[in-house]
């Protein structure tokens, strides 16, 4: 599957992928604000990721900038995965690309995916409380808090960290499902 907005491509990740993908994830910042993102972040951590294999319903991407003055390049990954609460949307961004809403014009791609082309009736998110950026995310995406909070892993701090729940019901404007080719 592949996704284009205005200023991204969102696509499948490979094994060449690598190096890549260990630069621009590879920040304490960004390891500290993702769950499952080791700091530090080596290049077998990423080939180890790449390949991990996914279930039909949870669609992984590399988000590849295409605006930013030069060839198209890699600034972070969005993906939904099975998680505690069923499916859950999950996103980072390489801190050059932060404030700059990638994340959420990245996220609209995928949650319409997730409406329109996926037996999904519901996505869950989670995120770090000293992370509220992401929760302003999570909002303009129309997820909404549900009260839920929990000290949940972080491999990047390796320990716990106090995190909040969102949700968001995508029954309500669900559209017949699209045919999708891979």
């Amino acid at each position: 599957m592949f996704a284009r907005t205005p200023r991204l491509l969102l696509r499948p990740a490979w094994p060449e992928d690598a190096v890549a993908l260990t630069q621009a994830i590879g920040h304490e910042d960004v390891a500290r604000m993702a769950a499952r993102v080791p700091y530090p972040y080596t290049r077998a951590d990423a080939e180890h990721w790449l390949a991990q294999p996914r279930a039909a319903t949870e669609p992984r991407f590399l988000i590849t900038a295409l605006d930013r003055g030069g060839a198209p390049e890699l600034i972070g990954g969005i993906a939904i995965i099975t998680g505690d609460t069923g499916h859950e949307l999950g996103y980072w961004l390489t801190p050059s690309a932060w404030g700059r809403g990638y994340a959420t014009e990245a996220g609209r791609a995928v949650v319409a995916m997730a409406r329109d082309a996926l037996p999904i009736s519901r996505l869950g998110a989670w995120h770090f409380v000293d992370n509220p950026a992401s929760g302003r995310v999570l909002s303009k995406l129309g997820f909404r808090a549900t009260g839920q909070r929990m000290a949940r892993a972080s491999a990047g701090r390796a320990g716990l960290s106090s995190s909040l729940h969102y949700a968001l019901d995508l029954e309500g404007e669900r559209r017949p499902m699209m045919p999708l080719a891979a």
